[in-house]
Parts: C-alpha cells; sequence; structure tokens
C-alpha cells in the first residue's frame, strides 16, 4: 500500500485527482439510504423486464437467435461509454440541483422514451409498412434495437449516480459503503421479483386490453403492459428519493494543475485514471472479469434455455412460451433469494477477509449451478424421448431447473453489493472520485460481456442452437474467478486491524 506521500504526489501530477470533500454534517440517518437505494427496483424491474422476455420478443419480430446475442452487445458498449462518462461528469457536477440528481432524472427520462419505442416497435413497424405475413418484420426490429440500446443507456446513466449517491452518502465509512451497497442489492432483488413476477403473467395484459392490437398479439401486449407499469413505478421511486433526499454538499478543492492547467478532456482523465490504478483495483477489475464472462450467458439465455432445451418448444409455439413463462418465474425465486442473500451480506460481511471469502464461494456455487444445467436439460431430453404424449417436462425436471434459478440468487446478491463497495473502499486510498471509480469497475462488467455476446451466438450455432456450450464457458470462468477471490484479492488498509473502521456499519437513528 503506497505511503500519504506517494498519494499527494500523484494528486499533484494528475488533473483527474479533484479533491472534493464534504462539509461537516450530522450523521446519515438509515432512511436516506434505505430512500436512495430504492430507487434500485424501478431500474431492475426494466431489467427484468429485458432479461425475461425480450431475447424471446426479438425472436417473435423475426431476429435469428445467432444475432439476438450482438443486439444484447448495446449493453455492455453503452456501459463502457456511459458509466464511466456519467460518473466523471457527476464528480465534477457543480450543478445547483446536486452531483447525482441531474444524471438521475435524465436518466429516467431516457427510460420513458425507450419503454415508448420498445413496447410499441410492432405497431409502429406495421404503420411503417412491415407485412404481417412476413416472419421478418424489418422496421419493427430497427424501432427495437433502438428502443433497447436507449434503455441500456437510461440503465447505465441511472445505476452510476445512484451507486456514488449512497458512496457519498456513507462519508467514506467502509461499514457504511458495504452496506448501502448490499440495499442497493436488496432493492434490485425487490425489483427484479416484481419484474419477473409480472413477466411470468400471461395474462397481464387483460388490465389494460388497449395495449393488444393486430401487429401485437398476446405476448407483446403483456410486454407493452409489464413496461408501463417499470416507467411508473420509477418516476416514483425517483421523485421521492430526490425531494426526501438532499445530497451532501460539497466544498471543491481545486489542486494546482487544475488551476494552471483547466480541466482536462474525460477521455484522458479516464485513460489517467486506468494508469494511476493501484494493484488492488486491478486484481479486483480481473475477479470481477471472470465473473461476468460467467453470468453473461445465463442472464443472456436463461428464458430461451427454459423455451427451448426444457420444455422442448420451438420460438413461437405455445411450448416454447409456457417454457419463458416458467424461466420468468424461476427468475422471481431468484430475486426472492437474492434479495434475502443481500440482506445476510451486510451482517456476514463485516470485515474484507469476510468479504473476500464469500465471493470466492459464491463464484464456486456460481460454476456448480451452470454446470448442471447439462444435467437438467439431459433429463429433460430423456423424458421427452420416452413419453406418449409429451406436453410439458416431468415435474422433477421443472423443480431441478427452478432449483438452479433459485440457488443462482445467492451468488448474483454478492456479485451486486461486494464488488461495488470494495471499489468505493479502493477509491478512498487512490484518491479517486466515486462516480469515477465506480465508472472504471463498470469497464470489467461491460468489456466481458461484449465479448460473450459477440462469441456465444457463434458458439451455440456451432453446436446446433443450443445455448448449452455458452452455459459451460460460464461455469469455467466462474471456477477461475472464484480461485482469483480467495488468493489475488489484497487487504485495503481501512480494513486492516487497527483501523477503527473494520466492520463498522453504524447509521444515525433519526
Amino acid at each position: 500500500m503506497e505511503s500519504s506521500g506517494e498519494l499527494n504526489d500523484n494528486k499533484q501530477h494528475s488533473s483527474f485527482y479533484i479533491q472534493q470533500t464534504p462539509a461537516a454534517s450530522p450523521p446519515v440517518p438509515l432512511w436516506k439510504f434505505v430512500t436512495v437505494a430504492s430507487i434500485a427496483a424501478g431500474v431492475q424491474f426494466g431489467w427484468a423486464l429485458q432479461l425475461s422476455l425480450l431475447t424471446p420478443y426479438s425472436q417473435l419480430l423475426g431476429v435469428p437467435h445467432t444475432l439476438t446475442a450482438i443486439i444484447w452487445l448495446c449493453g455492455p458498449m453503452s456501459g463502457l461509454i456511459v458509466q464511466p462518462i456519467v460518473g466523471y461528469y457527476s464528480d465534477c457536477s457543480t450543478s445547483k440541483l446536486g452531483r447525482r440528481s441531474p444524471f438521475i432524472v435524465a436518466g429516467t427520462i431516457l427510460v420513458a422514451i425507450s419503454v415508448f419505442l420498445v413496447g410499441y416497435a410492432a405497431d409502429l413497424g406495421k404503420s411503417f409498412g412491415d407485412s404481417l405475413n412476413q416472419k421478418t418484420k424489418p422496421r419493427a426490429v430497427a424501432l427495437f434495437v433502438i428502443g433497447f440500446w436507449i434503455l441500456d443507456v437510461a440503465n447505465n446513466t441511472l445505476q452510476g449516480p445512484c451507486r456514488a449517491f449512497l458512496a457519498d452518502l456513507s462519508e467514506g465509512d467502509p461499514g457504511k459503503t458495504r452496506s448501502a451497497n448490499a440495499m442497493f442489492a436488496f432493492f434490485m432483488a425487490v425489483g427484479n421479483v416484481l419484474g419477473y413476477a409480472a413477466g411470468s403473467n400471461g395474462s397481464l395484459y387483460k388490465v389494460v386490453p388497449f395495449t393488444k392490437t393486430e401487429a401485437c398479439d398476446d405476448y407483446c401486449a403483456n410486454l407493452k403492459t409489464c413496461f408501463f407499469i417499470s416507467i411508473i413505478l420509477l418516476v416514483a421511486l425517483v421523485a421521492f428519493a430526490l425531494v426526501l433526499v438532499k445530497e451532501p454538499k460539497f466544498e471543491k478543492q481545486i489542486n494546482e494543475a487544475e488551476q494552471n492547467g483547466g480541466s482536462a478532456r474525460f477521455f484522458k482523465e479516464i485513460i489517467g485514471a486506468l494508469k494511476n490504478l493501484k494493484k488492488p483495483m486491478w486484481l479486483l477489475m480481473l475477479v470481477t472479469c471472470l465473473n461476468w464472462i460467467a453470468w453473461f450467458p445465463f442472464l443472456l439465455y436463461n428464458t430461451d434455455w427454459m423455451g427451448k432445451e426444457v420444455y422442448g418448444g420451438a420460438v413461437g409455439d405455445e411450448l416454447f412460451d409456457e417454457g419463458v413463462r416458467a424461466g420468468a418465474l424461476g427468475l422471481m425465486l431468484n430475486a426472492i433469494v437474492l434479495g434475502v442473500t443481500s440482506l445476510a451480506i451486510i451482517y456476514l460481511a463485516r470485515g474484507f477477509k469476510n468479504a473476500k471469502m464469500i465471493w470466492g464461494i459464491a463464484n464456486f456455487v456460481l460454476c456448480i449451478c451452470l454446470a448442471m444445467t447439462l444435467w437438467v436439460t439431459k433429463a429433460a431430453e430423456n423424458y421427452r424421448k420416452h413419453a406418449d404424449h409429451y406436453q410439458n417436462p416431468s415435474s422433477s425436471v421443472k423443480a431441478g431447473a427452478l432449483t438452479l434459478f433459485a440457488i443462482l440468487g445467492m451468488p448474483q446478491a454478492v456479485t451486486y453489493s461486494i464488488p461495488f463497495a470494495l471499489a468505493s473502499i479502493f477509491s478512498e486510498s487512490s484518491g479517486a472520485g466515486q462516480g469515477l471509480s465506480l465508472g472504471v469497475l463498470n469497464l470489467a462488467v461491460v468489456v466481458p460481456q461484449m465479448v460473450v455476446a459477440l462469441v456465444a451466438g457463434q458458439i451455440d450455432a456451432a453446436f446446433g442452437g443450443s445455448n448449452l456450450p455458452a452455459f459451460v464457458l460460464g461455469a469455467v470462468a466462474a471456477g477461475a474467478s472464484g480461485v482469483c477471490a480467495l488468493t489475488l484479492l489484497p487487504t485495503p488498509a481501512s480494513e486492516l486491524p487497527t483501523s477503527k473502521a473494520l466492520g463498522s456499519t453504524s447509521f444515525s437513528g433519526h
């Protein structure tokens, strides 16, 4: 770990380090953390709909299975560009509205625009000349992809500033930082439960029957209805949080390099941030990268796997639709377990060594679950071969698949909380801003997603369109991530036994 003299020297030689220290204030009460973290429920409701419904929906519009992964490139690409930029400019913002609030509001507006484009893609495509008799509807696909990309940009615009807002409220306390990120993960689970519950209900559109049109069938109308609910929930939570919780006031202190040379452009700053990263942050990014190589294939293809491999259906038929809804139910169970685990992490990960061990074990659980998808698939195939009148998988096959979804909620809760808490802790010792540090960590999330999105479809196509090869790749990456987490991650200075911050998680009670 570098000395304070070395750290100060680094600050003087890089314009990236704009020291912003919070003005003296009383302890932040717990309800403010909860209120800000609740925004994650609105954000994740939309993510849940994306993950459970949009891959099958894109195929209904005529996008081939091998190209659906390419469409999902928009998520990691927008994360690669948007989150670091938003993080950097929110760190440097001097807006009277606050550092994080303007970006949270902008993200919410973009979500509303994207929801309209995705939900009405089929209707607008028909209006612009798509034929309902054609398998591929090019205009609807184009509008869907545009809306999909805007939705990912919006979600990335929202998530970074929300986490940075929580880090600001934590005032550099490692215990509060871990707990705040665990709260964020808990509300992500709440959003997942609501989103997957909505996605698994095939008749929700009947509440608003105008969503069903000539170009938009039951599945499409249900998706449209779910997105309407999503934007109402998000707007309500954002308004509630930003009205009730005022951002901490910061006294901006510009260093000598800033006074002489002015502020450098963002991309120079992000390159400078990467060049100045210390070894702990690089190792954190390595473990995170491997972790997301493991997660992304399952997040991309989970409901598709249920519809094709487990239920034995083809895109557009009844069996496939039932499998997709069963997958959404599995994801809802996953989200419930994720929420419970997120709360448990607050108490289990009191010190860094515990957090490090939990992350390593979670990756091994992920590895085993992804490998077990092979067993569930083979069991489903054997049942179909021997069933006289096959309609649905056996109860044991369904139970096995849903159990995997549920168990995966435990390592997912760890993935959604501990890496981001560690990034905030490491940023304290490096002098970087919370927003940009989280944006830099996000590079380790989105780059592996881009790689997987580019190769997963091709790998699956080489094996007859099966989702299993990508799952096996994920299992190998999860095992490697677990080994690296347990053997390579260092202990931050703030977590050493001599530090009073070890394991502290104290909030004001009022």
